[in-house]
């Protein structure tokens, strides 16, 4: 088992926690990702945990399964309520046994991309820390990860490679940014090319 799966845990339940707290008339507001609003924001949220769901369970092949459409309306009529489910499938689907060796086929990084369970619960861990985070500051909500989960975040977080590849259409995060006197959360939202210092009114990154 991933010395951070418990901490992988907690933190998309704390995604859950700032999803709930969102209200219909946020939904149009501008998001750290440019270009997204909150309410395409969390369209992507709720899509991604039900296509890492269905990746456990060995239909990730299946580029349907990754789809934002079929979710929008979902997330506009009810926010808190799609997001919970799409993160409470995504957790059961973790939980299965032998998951970290399981094969995840992963579309979306290549056709036949396949990563190990392991692996592919490390991606998730990141994306959902830092999307937690994401929500949290456009609707000016007060976000804090427990010690532990950012421990465990921090060399996960920060093997993610920089470079060029960041620039391009449909890159999850824009280039890194020049780090500062920051603790340990706010280098990784440096390193993820995100402004610790962001907010609605500033320019959003990738």
């Amino acid at each position: 088992m991933p010395t951070f799966r418990s901490q992988h845990r907690a933190a998309v339940l704390a995604s859950v926690t700032v999803v709930d707290a969102v209200t219909p008339h946020q939904l149009t507001l501008p998001t750290p990702c440019a270009g997204w609003t909150l309410a395409a924001l969390l369209t992507h949220m709720t899509a991604q945990h039900h296509g890492f769901a269905a990746a456990a369970r060995g239909h990730g092949a299946d580029a349907d399964v990754w789809r934002t459409e079929p979710f929008a309306r979902a997330v506009a009529d009810d926010p808190a309520g799609t997001y919970a489910a799409a993160a409470s499938d995504v957790l059961d689907a973790f939980d299965a046994e032998g998951i970290d060796e399981k094969p995840f086929a992963m579309p979306e990084f290549g056709p036949d991309v396949v990563i190990p369970g392991e692996t592919a619960v490390g991606f998730h861990f990141v994306d959902y820390a830092v999307h937690a985070w994401d929500v949290a500051v456009t609707i000016g909500a007060p976000f804090a990860l427990p010690d532990d989960v950012i421990a465990a975040l921090v060399p996960v977080a920060m093997s993610v490679p920089d470079g060029d590849f960041r620039d391009a259409d449909g890159s999850p995060f824009a280039r890194a940014l020049q780090s500062a006197d920051d603790d340990d959360f706010a280098r990784v939202l440096r390193h993820l090319g995100r402004r610790p210092d962001w907010t609605t009114t500033a320019p959003a990154s990738r």
